[in-house]
C-alpha cells in the first residue's frame, strides 16, 4: 500500500491541527483525567477529519479505508494515548456498523452529527462480567410495543462521561449467544451535553494507570426506553455486525501505534547520543545499538503487516486473520518498545512527565482493549484450523 499525495495532505492537515490544538494542552488534560471532547471533535469535524471513510450523504468524504488508516497513524503524533483513543472510538469503533447497516433515519440522527463533531459517541460492548467474551454480555433489551426497554451495565466505556449516544450491544432474544444480540443506538442525554436520559446512571469514572486524558466509565441502564427503530440492521445480527466492526477497530489499533512507537525510538536514540557515561555516550554501547535496531525492525514489520491488511480490506476482502495478527503484534510492541526504551533512559525514564514513561503506561492497554492478546490468538487458532469453532 502506498500513500498518495491526497493521503499525505490529510496527514499534514491533521498534524498541524495536533500541533496547534492538542499537544499544547495534553499535560493539563492528563492531569484533569479528561479532555474537552466536544470542543476538539467540533474543530476536527470542521476540517472534515471525522468522516473520511463515511458516506458523503451524511457529511463524510466517502474515501476508502486507507485514508482512515493514514489518519490513525498520524494520531500517533499526539503526546499521549488517551486523546487518540477517544478520536478512534468516534471514527472507527462506534460508527462503522451504523454507517454500513443503519437506516437512513438513524444515520441522519446519529452519524451525521458525529461526523460534524456536534455529538460524541461511544461503543457499549464490555460489561463487568464480559470484556473479551463478547458473547457473554448480559444486558437485555426486551420488546414493549414499538420500543425496547434496556437494562444492564456497560463498563470500560471510552468517552462515556461526555458521550451523547452509545452504539450498544444487547441481548434481544433467547436463542444461541451468537444469534440473539442486536446493536441499538441509545441516546445517553436529552441533547448535546444535556442531562442523562431517564434510567441511565454514570456509576463512576474509572481511574486508570494510563490513558488518563480519556474518560472511562461504568454505566447502569435501568428500564431505559428506546424506539425499536434505533436498532441497527436486522434483529439478532448484532454479534456479526460487531465482529465486522472489530476489523476496523483492530486495524486502527495497529495503525495508531506506528507513529507513537517511532517517536519513542527517535527520542531514545537522541537521548542515547547525548547521555555521557563510561567515557563515551550511551549510544556507543553495542548492546544499545543492537537493541534499538531490533526494536525498529519489529516496528517496521508491524507497519508492513498493517498496510497489507488495509490494502486487502480496501479490496473488499475479509481481513479478520490479518487484522487480528496486527492487533496482537501492536499490543506486544506497545509493551516491548516503551519498556526497552525506558530502560535506556534510566532514572529519567522512571519520572512521570517523561514521554516514554507515558507511552509505557498508555501502551499497556493495547494488549487488553479491543480484544485481549489471548482472544487474538484464539481467533488465529481458529483461522489456522487448529482450534474448534464454538457451536452456533
Amino acid at each position: 500500500m502506498q500513500f498518495t499525495h491526497e493521503h499525505r495532505e490529510i496527514q499534514n492537515t491533521l498534524k498541524r491541527f495536533i500541533d496547534a490544538e492538542i499537544n499544547p494542552h495534553v499535560d493539563a488534560w492528563e492531569e484533569a483525567e479528561m479532555f474537552p471532547a466536544h470542543e476538539v471533535f467540533k474543530k476536527m469535524g470542521q476540517l472534515g477529519l471525522l468522516g473520511l471513510t463515511k458516506p458523503e450523504a451524511y457529511g463524510g468524504a466517502g474515501l476508502d479505508y486507507s485514508y482512515g488508516l493514514a489518519m490513525a497513524e498520524t494520531l500517533g503524533h499526539i503526546d499521549c494515548g488517551g486523546v487518540p483513543m477517544a478520536i478512534g472510538v468516534q471514527t472507527d469503533m462506534c460508527t462503522p456498523a451504523l454507517a454500513r447497516f443503519g437506516s437512513d433515519e438513524l444515520r441522519r440522527e446519529f452519524l451525521a452529527p458525529a461526523i460534524a463533531g456536534d455529538q460524541v459517541g461511544c461503543i457499549g460492548v464490555s460489561e463487568p462480567g464480559a470484556g473479551s467474551d463478547v458473547a457473554g454480555i448480559k444486558s437485555v433489551a426486551r420488546r414493549d410495543g414499538d420500543d425496547y426497554v434496556i437494562s444492564g451495565q456497560k463498563m470500560w466505556i471510552t468517552n462515556s462521561l461526555q458521550a451523547d449516544w452509545m452504539c450498544m450491544l444487547v441481548n434481544t432474544g433467547e436463542g444461541p449467544v451468537h444469534k440473539n444480540k442486536s446493536l441499538v443506538m441509545v441516546p445517553l442525554r436529552d441533547g448535546p451535553r444535556g442531562r442523562l436520559t431517564q434510567g441511565i446512571e454514570v456509576a463512576r469514572k474509572i481511574k486508570k494507570i494510563g490513558m488518563n486524558s480519556s474518560d472511562t466509565g461504568l454505566l447502569y441502564f435501568d428500564e431505559v426506553r428506546v424506539p425499536q427503530r434505533n436498532r441497527i440492521g436486522a434483529e439478532g445480527q448484532g454479534f456479526i455486525y460487531q465482529m465486522q466492526q472489530f476489523q476496523e477497530e483492530r486495524l486502527w489499533a495497529a495503525a495508531s501505534c506506528l507513529q507513537s512507537l517511532d517517536n519513542c525510538l527517535s527520542a531514545t536514540i537522541g537521548w542515547a547520543q547525548e547521555r555521557r557515561l563510561f567515557g563515551g555516550t550511551l549510544a556507543d554501547q553495542q548492546w544499545v545499538q543492537f537493541k534499538l535496531a531490533e526494536m525498529k525492525t519489529e516496528l517496521e514489520s508491524l507497519r508492513a503487516l498493517t498496510y497489507r491488511a488495509c490494502e486487502l480490506y480496501v479490496q473488499g476482502q475479509d481481513v479478520t486473520e490479518l487484522a487480528s495478527m496486527a492487533k496482537l503484534k501492536a499490543g506486544r510492541l506497545n509493551r516491548l518498545i516503551p519498556d526497552g526504551c525506558l530502560q535506556f533512559w534510566g532514572g529519567m525514564g522512571f519520572t512521570w512527565e517523561n514521554k516514554v514513561s507515558r507511552l509505557y503506561r498508555d501502551g499497556r492497554l493495547g494488549s487488553i482493549g479491543g480484544g485481549a492478546d489471548e482472544v487474538m490468538l484464539g481467533i488465529l487458532a481458529k483461522t489456522l484450523g487448529i482450534a474448534k469453532r464454538p457451536q452456533a
